[in-house]
C-alpha cells in the first residue's frame, strides 16, 4: 500500500477507527489474531455490521465486553503485551500507543507511569480498540499517514474521577507535549476526540496535514456511537500521490519530541560513569555524552546528557536514580528533524558489512558503516579506519535492508 489519509473531520475515537479499517478491506482476523496472542480470547466479541449516520453509509464497530477484567496499571499490560510474542515492529506500536496514554494518566493524577490504573482508556473494549488499530496498519504496511486537526469539542464528560470538561485532561496533557494542532467545535457539547484516539494519531500519522495533490484507490467509513447534529463518520482513503510528490514525502525530514535528561555527578568513579553510559546504551536511549566538569569545592565531576524518546522518559528517569548517586535530574522537552534512514548490510570485498542508509531531501543516498563493524575490520586485517572505508565504499554492492524506512 502507498499512503494512507485519515479524515476525522467530526472527530476520532478508536472504534471508528477499527470500523473504517474494516470498511476498507482488513480481515477480521487481522485484528482479533493478537489479541488472542495476550489470552483475551475468552474476554471479549468483536463485530463489524453496516450502519447510517443520518443518511450516509458506512461500518459500525461493536466491542461487547464478555468477561469484566480487573483494571490494571500500566506495568502489567506492559508485561502481558511482551509476553505475547508479537511480530517486533507491532509490539512496539503497542506499547507506544500505552505508554504515552500512561504518562498523560500519571501525569494528571500525580502517579509514577508504571503505577497508573488505566480506567476507561485500560478496558477490555480499550484493549481492543488500541491493539487492533495497530494491527491494521502492520497489516496494510503504508508508506505515509497522513491526518487532518482533530476536533475535540466542548463541554462535559461525566468519568470514573466525576464530571469533567471537554477535552479531558489525559486528552489535553497528550495535546499539549505533541505537535499536533487541534480544532474545536463550539456548537455541540460532546466530547468528539477520545484519549484513545488522540494517542492512536500521535503515535501512527506522519504528516499533520493533507497533500495537495492525490489520487484515490479505495476508503472505508467508520460510523460512531455518538448522535451528532452532522454525520458522526471518520474516512480512511487509500491514495497514491504523484510521483514528485511521493519523493518529497518519503524523503521528507521527520519531526519528532524528544526528551533531554541532565545531571551533573562528582561521587561517582570514571569507571562507574562508563558503565552507567553502556548500561543507558544497552536499554535504548537514543544518544548520551559526558565530559569532565569542574564543581563547586574544586571538585572534579562528570556532566551526563542522555537524549531518550518522550515515550520512554518516566522509564529512564527511574534509571538515573536507581543507577547513579545523583540527588536531582535537568529533564526538558525538544524537537528534532531527522531525515529518513534504515538499517541494514552491503556485500563488500571483506565479506557483509551492517550499514544505515540515510536518504537526503534530494533524494541522494548515503550509506554509512556502522562504527563498531569498521573497528572490528581494523583489527582483523589490520588496517586504518580510514583503508577499511575506503574498501567498504570502492567494493561495496545492493544495500539489504532490515526493516523499513523510519
Amino acid at each position: 500500500m502507498d499512503e494512507i489519509l485519515i479524515e476525522c473531520t467530526p472527530g476520532i475515537s478508536g472504534d471508528m477507527l477499527l470500523a473504517a479499517f474494516y470498511d476498507l478491506g482488513v480481515p477480521q482476523s487481522v485484528f482479533e489474531k493478537p489479541l488472542i496472542k495476550l489470552g483475551l480470547k475468552n474476554f471479549f466479541s468483536l463485530s463489524f455490521h453496516e450502519s447510517k449516520s443520518y443518511t450516509l453509509r458506512g461500518v459500525k464497530a461493536e466491542v461487547n465486553v464478555l468477561i469484566n477484567n480487573k483494571k490494571k496499571k500500566w506495568k502489567d499490560i506492559k508485561q502481558l503485551i511482551l509476553s505475547a510474542h508479537l511480530d517486533k515492529d507491532l509490539e512496539i506500536m503497542i506499547i507506544k500507543v500505552f505508554e504515552l496514554l500512561a504518562i498523560a494518566e500519571g501525569k494528571v493524577h500525580g502517579h509514577h507511569p508504571d503505577e497508573v490504573h488505566f480506567h476507561e482508556i485500560g478496558n477490555t473494549d480499550s484493549l481492543v480498540d488500541v491493539i487492533g488499530v495497530c494491527a491494521a496498519i502492520q497489516y496494510l504496511k503504508p508508506q505515509n499517514i497522513f491526518c487532518n486537526a482533530p476536533n475535540l469539542g466542548k463541554g462535559f464528560i461525566n468519568s470514573e474521577h466525576g464530571k469533567i470538561p471537554i477535552p479531558s485532561p489525559v486528552v489535553l496533557e497528550l495535546i499539549s507535549n505533541s505537535k499536533i494542532n487541534i480544532c474545536s467545535d463550539y456548537s455541540i457539547d460532546e466530547e468528539l476526540s477520545t484519549p484513545t484516539g488522540i494517542a492512536l494519531l500521535l503515535t501512527l500519522v506522519k504528516f499533520f496535514k493533507f497533500p495537495s495533490e492525490y489520487s484515490i484507490y479505495s476508503y472505508g467509513i467508520g460510523i460512531g456511537h455518538k448522535k451528532l447534529p452532522y454525520p458522526n463518520i471518520l474516512r480512511i482513503l487509500e491514495i497514491n500521490l504523484p510521483g514528485y510528490k511521493k519523493n518529497y514525502y518519503k524523503n521528507s525530514p521527520i519531526f519528532e519530541e524528544i526528551s533531554i535528561q541532565e545531571a551533573w555527578i562528582d561521587d561517582h568513579s570514571s569507571e562507574e560513569i562508563a558503565f552507567f553510559v553502556e548500561f543507558m546504551r544497552h536499554e535504548g536511549v537514543l544518544d548520551i555524552s559526558y565530559k569532565t566538569i569542574n564543581m563547586k569545592k574544586n571538585r572534579i565531576g562528570f556532566s551526563l546528557i542522555a537524549i531518550v524518546p518522550v515515550e520512554r522518559e518516566a522509564y529512564f528517569r527511574q534509571l538515573w536514580f536507581q543507577y547513579t548517586n545523583t540527588i536531582g535530574l535537568r529533564e526538558r522537552r525538544q524537537g528534532r528533524w531527522v531525515l529518513p534512514r534504515r538499517e541494514g548490510e552491503c556485500v563488500t570485498s571483506i565479506g557483509k558489512v551492517k550499514c544505515k542508509e540515510i536518504t537526503k531531501p534530494n533524494g541522494d543516498i548515503v550509506l554509512k558503516p556502522e562504527h563498531d563493524e569498521v573497528m572490528n575490520l581494523q583489527k582483523k586485517y589490520r588496517k586504518t579506519a580510514l583503508e577499511i572505508r575506503n574498501i567498504i565504499s570502492n567494493t561495496l554492492e545492493d544495500f539489504k535492508p532490515f526493516k523499513d524506512l523510519n
